[in-house]
């Protein structure tokens, strides 16, 4: 029997070949989105690393670098003094300085990294010895930087746990001494591993990551503080500390952002081009179900003689109707054997460095689609041919 309805759809392949194009190129746009979907999906459902709740970021512009910052040890005691005021507010838990790649931010930092004869590309965040409390993050080995480390010949850092598996393999990468920079002259020493830190917000995957202590030459680029509060510090707090550390920070512009807003805002800037790109598969979908509808219900009308016969010669209803469904599905069939071919390319490629099984997923969700929408589109035709009597389209004929 199947081999019968593929070889009927196959002599009628000049007919059917715009029909399987449409179901070719809507098998290929579906295997994009289902793609980008799946890995949007299992990306949401890893753990974030850290805690965004009830963290603020204070963002510092001074009007002159050069004179606040100009020196370390004025520029520690700069610091110094603005966490001592934000310390001084009850509802402040944390204060820590770093570098502008705060979590969700819009800006990035990386640089590649050398251990032995391996080298990868890592997210470097310069942070204070108070980065992990501000975030509650969570040591997996070692520690986390402090002033144990002072005057250490090697940067102290903490990577995060891909890095582990991508530069270090089995080994254990505490104590072990990596170069960084694109001279690779740059030494630095692991004193820990935390969980991988997913920064970029929800739908994101974690990249490497590597937390370097901030050193003195390092203190004057900055300007970021981030301020664990309390749960239900509101904008009363946030008005006051805005108040207080703009006398603080002399001539300088303070900005407070809340890291739960942060991070809405950047879920938005990945799932609107999202949400834009099912609008125009949904519209795809649709014109091509009307179109295959159009199809099987113009063939009836065609077949109308060759229909009468098959009932006249003992061919039941629901025979007729397997048979018009099952040529449709045949015709989608033969369509997804030319879509699959080119899929398959991507985990084999590894287009777009997504995990196979992706891929293989997205295919597969694809293909139940397909045949979902074919038997959509084949029920009612096929059913209403089965409803014409033998006699009386004959007698039209």
């Amino acid at each position: 029997m199947l081999k019968h309805l593929f070889k009927l759809t196959w002599n009628k392949k000049k007919q059917n070949f715009l029909i399987v194009l449409e179901v070719f190129i809507s098998f290929i746009v579906l295997f994009a989105v289902f793609s980008l979907l799946i890995y949007q999906q299992r990306n949401h459902n890893k753990p974030m690393g850290f805690n965004y709740e009830n963290v603020w970021v204070v963002n510092i512009f001074p009007e002159d670098r050069a004179r606040n910052w100009g020196l370390s040890d004025s520029v520690n005691n700069y610091h110094e003094s603005i966490k001592q005021e934000a310390h001084a507010f009850p509802e402040v838990q944390e204060a820590s300085f770093c570098n502008f790649n705060t979590p969700f931010a819009m800006g990035q930092a990386n640089a590649p990294v050398k251990y032995n004869n391996k080298e990868i590309i890592s997210n470097f965040y310069i942070t204070d010895d108070h980065y992990a409390n501000a975030l509650g993050m969570k040591l997996l080995e070692g520690r986390w930087f402090d002033k144990r480390d002072n005057g250490m010949a090697e940067t102290p850092i903490v990577i995060n746990k891909m890095v582990s598996e991508n530069l270090f393999g089995a080994e254990d990468p505490i104590g072990k001494v990596v170069t960084s920079g694109m001279d690779s002259v740059r030494k630095l020493r692991v004193v820990g591993i935390v969980d991988d830190f997913k920064d970029k917000g929800d739908f994101i995957a974690p990249e490497n990551g590597i937390f370097m202590r901030m050193t003195e030459g390092e203190e004057a680029g900055s300007g970021t503080l981030l301020l664990k509060m309390k749960p239900g510090s509101g904008g009363n707090v946030e008005s006051r500390l805005q108040k207080i550390l703009s006398g603080a920070a002399k001539n300088a512009t303070v900005r407070i952002d809340h890291l739960a807003e942060l991070r809405k805002i950047k879920n938005k800037t990945v799932l609107i081009p999202t949400i834009i790109l099912l609008v125009v598969c949904a519209f795809l979908i649709i014109n091509v179900g009307l179109g295959l509808f159009g199809v099987l219900w113009h063939n009836i009308n065609k077949r109308k003689s060759e229909i009468g016969l098959r009932r006249a010669v003992g061919a039941t209803q629901n025979g007729v109707s397997f048979q018009l469904i099952g040529e449709a599905l045949a015709m989608a069939t033969l369509a997804m054997i030319a879509g699959s071919f080119f899929a398959v390319q991507f985990p084999l490629l590894h287009v777009f460095d997504m995990p196979a099984g992706i891929y293989i997923a997205a295919i597969v969700a694809a293909i139940g689609f397909i045949y979902i929408l074919v038997l959509i589109c084949a029920l009612y035709p096929g059913k209403q041919a089965a409803k014409l009597y033998p006699a009386m389209v004959l007698h039209e004929d």
